[in-house]
């Protein structure tokens, strides 16, 4: 199996050094180029197509984050974020990176980084994984393995399909997954956005739910509808979402109405 090209992106030299030096005893990949700043890192990326890259946040001309986003979601290389400042985890994530060393690291904090990209890029280029995306690429891209939020100080990784709903409260929203509640701050807006194709809706001004979890859909009085989810939680359905039934009864083919 032939090398993976790896990519260092990062403005300070030493801090480049410290990774070159880390991926000289590994076989699986080879360095095939260095980087100090993002506007020449996208130019570079777009131009060479490396498999796996190592990325700073903050370097001039545009940071990490903004390479990335710059980069179409279908052709991203494996990213590997490579920063001293720890609250850029949830962008990172956010951005589908494959990990986040916070510097300083050690060789077997490294090695457990590189041994997820890799593993990543094998399976991307599996031939299953290479039939799906033929089908149906803008899904791929679009849908999150994980999200990452922030509880308490902590960076918390929920699956999509774990959260069963979520709820606005204030400033924050409320992920209801399974037996726990995880109290985030972020708008409604930005979670929504956040969970785009992964088969998420709002069904009223507090309330968003995973498409999967809804059993039935009550009439009510007026033409109003009440979503209920498996949990047994019951939520309205706002008259101006009304048009999201479609995606209960059409889309998904799980979801009964009782009339």
């Amino acid at each position: 199996m032939s090398r993976l090209r790896v990519f260092i992106i990062d403005d300070e030299p030493l801090a480049r050094d410290r990774v070159r030096a880390l991926l000289a005893d590994e076989p699986a990949v080879e360095l095939a180029g260095e980087f100090g700043n993002g506007p020449e890192a996208i130019a570079a990326i777009a131009r060479h197509e490396p498999e796996i890259v190592f990325i700073d946040v903050e370097m001039p001309g545009c940071n990490g984050l903004e390479v990335v986003k710059a980069l179409p979601a279908q052709a991203r290389p494996a990213v590997l974020f490579v920063t001293a400042h720890e609250q850029f985890a949830i962008e990172a994530f956010a951005v589908q990176a494959v990990d986040y060393l916070l510097k300083p690291f050690d060789s077997d904090r490294f090695q457990v980084a590189l041994k997820r990209a890799i593993e990543h890029v094998r399976t991307r280029k599996s031939p299953e994984a290479l039939k799906a995306g033929t089908n149906d690429a803008a899904g791929t891209a679009a849908k999150q393995e994980r999200l990452a939020v922030k509880v308490d100080g902590r960076v918390v990784f929920v699956r999509p399909e774990e959260i069963r709903w979520i709820e606005a409260a204030d400033n924050y929203v409320i992920l209801h997954v399974a037996n726990r509640r995880l109290m985030v701050r972020e708008t409604m807006s930005a979670i929504e956005e956040r969970l785009s194709g992964c088969g998420f809706a709002r069904v009223n001004r507090s309330a968003i739910v995973n498409i999967e979890e809804v059993q039935e859909l009550h009439p009510t009085f007026h033409g109003d509808y009440t979503v209920h989810l498996r949990d047994g939680t019951e939520l309205p359905l706002s008259r101006s979402l009304r048009g999201q039934l479609t995606r209960f009864t059409g889309g998904t083919g799980n979801a009964s109405v009782q009339s």
